[in-house]
């Protein structure tokens, strides 16, 4: 619902932001193409990834956190299990099946957001929008995205794993360690979308 709501929410920013532009040379129209691509290249897996670090990520290092902090870590060793093993596969199978099916209703939402202001403040048909949307997308714009989504699931499933075994004593060190799985997650989900973005567009500049 999350994910839904805001992704919506910067559909229509992303709609408004482009017709009030390409408005100035009498090209409102190619607002549908400036949605498709950048919602569904970069958008939508960003506001994913970010939301899904805040959510899931902190969760993460909290409970793990707090089974370090009752022993349940270092019962697990004495009885012969890989800790990191046993907690953190099933995260990082559940980010990478999650994250990429959230970031595809992420483009889906932000590009019915875009439409539907699209279609009021241009007086055409949504039927028309969704033509044109489908004839420009590329399966290689689907594909930026879908990447991006399993970078940034591998990020916050490593982050708030990694956190979690390093918590510090006390409810103090579960809170500490829960804020900087959080913020190095989103830090890395940025920079890792900026470093991605260049070498997955790196032919269009050459």
């Amino acid at each position: 619902l999350i994910v839904s709501v805001l992704c919506i929410a910067v559909g229509i920013m992303l709609a408004i932001q482009g017709v009030a532009t390409l408005r100035q040379f009498g090209q409102e129209l190619f607002t549908i193409d400036l949605v498709a691509q950048a919602a569904t290249r970069e958008f939508a897996p960003l506001i994913v990834g970010i939301l899904v670090a805040g959510r899931s990520g902190s969760a993460i290092t909290a409970r793990i956190g707090t089974m370090h902090e009752s022993q349940e870590i270092d019962a697990l060793r004495v009885i012969g299990i890989n800790p990191v093993r046993h907690l953190g596969a099933p995260v990082l199978a559940g980010m990478l099946i999650a994250v990429p099916l959230l970031t595809m209703l992420g483009d889906f939402m932000c590009i019915i957001g875009s439409g539907v202001f699209v279609s009021l403040e241009l007086g055409i048909g949504m039927d028309f929008y969704l033509d044109r949307t489908i004839e420009v997308l590329t399966m290689n714009d689907l594909r930026q995205g879908i990447i991006k989504s399993y970078v940034f699931a591998c990020i916050i499933s490593l982050v708030g794993v990694s956190n979690g075994f390093q918590v510090g004593s006390g409810a103090e060190g579960v809170g500490q360690s829960t804020t900087r799985s959080v913020v190095l997650s989103i830090s890395f989900i940025v920079v890792a979308d900026m470093v991605f973005t260049y070498f997955l567009n790196i032919g269009e500049f050459i």
